[in-house]
């Protein structure tokens, strides 16, 4: 391993200060109790079906899935749709 150059720190910086080409996945959560959510493992797959969206469209956007999960969540079916959309839309 070599040391940095002062061109290398430029070009780090440089692409450390561009902004992100893509939105980064939603965490899945679960109610937990009043008034309480703790994350999940990944997303249940009527999550999945509720936001149109099938397995293979999920790996290839990177989003976790949790088959043993039962039942969907209304916040993560939303965050689902709106990855979706943002990810289908040009930057």
């Amino acid at each position: 391993m070599t040391t940095w150059q002062k061109r290398d720190w430029y070009q780090f910086y440089e692409r450390a200060r561009r902004p992100w080409r893509h939105h980064r996945p939603p965490r899945p959560i679960y109610p937990s109790g009043l008034n309480r959510v703790l994350p999940a493992a990944g997303f249940s797959l009527s999550e999945l079906d509720d936001a149109h969206i099938d397995l293979e469209l999920a790996e290839r956007l990177g989003l976790p899935v949790d088959a043993g999960r039962m039942g969907a969540y209304g916040p993560n079916v939303t965050a689902l749709r709106d990855f979706a959309r943002a990810e289908r839309q040009p930057l």
